[in-house]
């Protein structure tokens, strides 16, 4: 199948030539940019039908032993231990399974990984197999945090439309988010689910203290937004990065912008936000800012929610302004 061509090392990650100092404690020490890499190829040798079954045809794949007919899923032998080692045979299995454990969430990733959390890593039990698959698990319904997929789960095989035969190749979502149309479906790509509609928290009904308090939390985010945007080493924690936020609380509405460096707070209701916040009261995020908690916990913690996952990035960027700007008042 034809694929976007990508790098082994991602050009992001690729500093250029030259050197920097940095003063720690008013000693200047000189820092260069240098490398240390391997490149290899790898076979998938005797389970290379699974990989590219996986790849070209979008099925699942097991080995079941031709004696005790257990079905290994992905099949990672090729005779059976249980059976004398009976050889085995690939067999198709279902794309639907149940999760037998309830999976870790991973919100801070290495920089290999960083692209795609937030995610859970977790193993299924497909319909059709007896043993259970590692897998990577996502949710449509915003970030992902604990209680959306549990023990006993059901979840749907969701291939990413852009394969090269790893199994970083396919995913898992729970089969409640998608139609009925969509779980009977064998091959369903990435590209055939709504990522852009997820079912936003209701905020319960406005007070005037409510407003009252919005209004003064308000006054102090655009006080530290002001400050971050003055601190270039806060600067420096976005540059590149480019976001339009719409947030909602109880008491009213705002944009925070992010511009390459620079982030500004808009007292108006964005019509195309890149994503949006919704947190009940404004204090949260505002905590989160002045670096007397993390914004990363609280989205975790079910206190602020974000309507896409991939945006915990940018959850984190602000995290790292607020540590930035606490710094540097302590030089």
């Amino acid at each position: 199948m034809s694929a976007k061509k990508e790098r082994v090392i991602p050009s992001e990650y690729i500093p250029e030539v030259g050197s920097h100092v940095e003063t720690i404690d008013g000693q200047d020490y000189l820092i260069t940019n240098d490398a240390m890499y391997t490149f290899y190829q790898r076979t998938k040798g005797e389970f290379s039908p699974f990989f590219l079954s996986m790849r070209d045809d979008k099925k699942l794949l097991g080995c079941k032993c031709s004696k005790c007919g257990l079905v290994r899923v992905p099949p990672f032998l090729t005779h059976c231990p249980d059976c004398n080692f009976a050889p085995t045979e690939m067999i198709e299995v279902e794309q639907v399974g149940v999760m037998n454990s309830t999976p870790p969430i991973t919100y801070f990733a290495t920089s290999l990984f960083q692209h795609m959390a937030p995610y859970g890593r977790g193993r299924v039990i497909f319909n059709g197999a007896d043993t259970a698959m590692s897998v990577i698990l996502y949710t449509t319904t915003g970030i992902l945090v604990p209680g959306i997929i549990t023990k006993g789960t059901e979840v749907k095989l969701i291939f990413k439309d852009n394969r090269i035969g790893e199994m970083t190749d396919v995913f898992c979502v729970p089969t409640t988010e998608l139609t009925q149309e969509q779980v009977n479906k064998k091959g369903l790509q990435e590209s055939e689910i709504d990522w852009e509609s997820p079912v936003e928290p209701e905020l319960p009904e406005v007070s005037d203290k409510d407003v009252a308090d919005y209004n003064a939390a308000l006054k102090e985010i655009k006080s530290i937004i002001e400050e971050m945007n003055a601190n270039e080493r806060a600067r420096k924690d976005i540059a590149g990065w480019k976001r339009d936020i719409l947030i909602k609380t109880m008491g009213g509405r705002f944009a925070i912008s992010i511009d390459d460096g620079n982030i500004e707070l808009e007292e108006r209701e964005l019509t195309s936000p890149d994503f949006v916040m919704v947190c009940e009261n404004p204090r949260t995020l505002l905590d989160g800012l002045a670096y007397r908690g993390a914004i990363t916990d609280s989205v975790i913690n079910k206190k602020l929610w974000i309507s896409k996952n991939m945006e915990f990035n940018t959850i984190f960027k602000l995290d790292r302004m607020a540590r930035s700007v606490a710094r540097s008042k302590k030089i």
